[in-house]
């Protein structure tokens, strides 16, 4: 997928994503896939030593490894083979200064998610990024999917006609039990407030359940009523949560997230129903898609398949029958990205890849998402930007 007439790569630097970091070598690996990017520079951990040996062994240069995502920003903007973007890869209450830094000197922003760990960060956040001539990219990679894409495309297109029910889910298992008191890392500030915010599993997966159903559907999601749960022992965020959804235009939703669901690996699923029919899409078999046309047998789409919109085709990579998966999918949302940096580098709004790629206006719903389902309690609230 490298693009015709980029003969460079973007000069990428990362923040975060050293020695024994999961998201880190994920987001290594989509980045330099189609040849559109060129690691050579990162603030890999907030471990000055780890830092080193992190970069050390991704063959930065000794000049380029640094020990504080600051000086990083500030001596990478002075360069003139500087950095162009930064992936930023760190645990949440990191991505908010760390993107206000990079924003500011107008290097480009790429976040995983959510885009901060507070509601107020991400409003401040999404003032710089509107005054910065920089772009600002989160990384909600399961939208770049060619079935996912597909999907979208029949929904805007009609096929499913008026929309009115919508089921989303994610379900893992791996907080079953209390790893975090056993000091395990991921688990550790993913369960710590002041590292990863209000939301646990909310925050984690149920915001990647709530863009997608989003994403596909198009759908303004008005109100929701949310039950958030916490089975760990002396956990103090939420590992599981059941809620109900109320679409702008009259439809209904439900969403289900869950890190203590044994026997779930990964399990994210959405179901939509139109008065025309309905679209059945799984992540852990992500080159299926199932239509049902209302009085109709049921028609299994695949990726490469013929009859697919050049929306799916786009974010193909092998022919049919070849799986494609999560790698893939991650990579064809960085090239995404690329395309998007280039249309702002060259103030060329013709390839700015309108919509599909996840911006600071999906990073903000994503915490009105958060705070929503948070203030819930079992009870009816609105999301809002007042």
């Amino acid at each position: 997928m490298q693009q015709e007439g980029y003969a460079r790569p973007i000069r990428l630097g990362m923040v975060g994503g050293g020695i024994d970091a999961f998201i880190g070598n994920v987001h290594r690996f989509a980045a330099r896939l189609d040849g559109q990017y060129e690691l050579v520079a990162g603030a890999l951990s907030s471990s000055p030593d780890k830092a080193r040996l992190s970069g050390e062994r991704l063959g930065l240069a000794e000049d380029r490894i640094y020990a504080d995502f600051l000086e990083m920003a500030q001596r990478e903007v002075e360069r003139p083979d500087g950095i162009e973007a930064v992936a930023i890869v760190t645990p949440n209450h990191m991505h908010f200064p760390v993107a206000r830094a990079f924003l500011s000197v107008g290097i480009h922003v790429i976040c995983d998610k959510p885009m901060t760990a507070s509601l107020a960060d991400a409003r401040e956040l999404v003032s710089l990024a509107e005054r910065s001539k920089a772009l600002f990219a989160l990384t909600h990679n399961y939208t770049a999917y060619p079935l996912v894409r597909e999907a979208r495309q029949m929904i805007a297109e009609g096929r499913l006609g008026a929309l009115r029910v919508v089921q989303v889910e994610y379900a893992q298992d791996w907080l079953t039990e209390s790893i975090e008191n056993e000091g395990q890392k991921q688990a550790s500030w993913r369960n710590d407030p002041a590292q990863a915010g209000a939301g646990g599993c909310i925050g984690d997966i149920g915001t990647h359940a709530f863009n997608l159903l989003s994403f596909i559907t198009g759908l303004e999601t008005e109100r929701l009523c949310a039950d958030l749960s916490s089975f760990g022992p002396g956990r103090q965020l939420d590992d599981n949560v059941h809620m109900m959804l109320r679409f702008k235009g009259g439809a209904r939703g439900m969403l289900w997230a869950s890190q203590v669901a044994s026997g779930n690996e990964n399990h994210l699923a959405i179901r939509i129903y139109g008065e025309k029919g309905g679209l059945e899409w799984q992540q852990e078999n992500p080159n299926q898609l199932w239509y049902c046309p209302f009085g109709e047998p049921r028609r299994l789409l695949t990726r490469g398949g013929a009859g697919l919109s050049s929306a799916a085709s786009a974010v193909t990579r092998t022919p049919a029958g070849h799986p494609e998966g999560y790698l893939e999918a991650f990579a064809s949302l960085y090239s995404d990205i690329a395309t998007a940096i280039r249309a702002r580098q060259l103030d060329d709004d013709s390839h700015a890849q309108g919509g599909l790629v996840p911006s600071v206006q999906s990073g903000i719903e994503g915490l009105l998402f958060i705070d929503a389902a948070v203030r819930s309690r079992g009870s009816w609230v609105s999301l809002t930007q007042d």
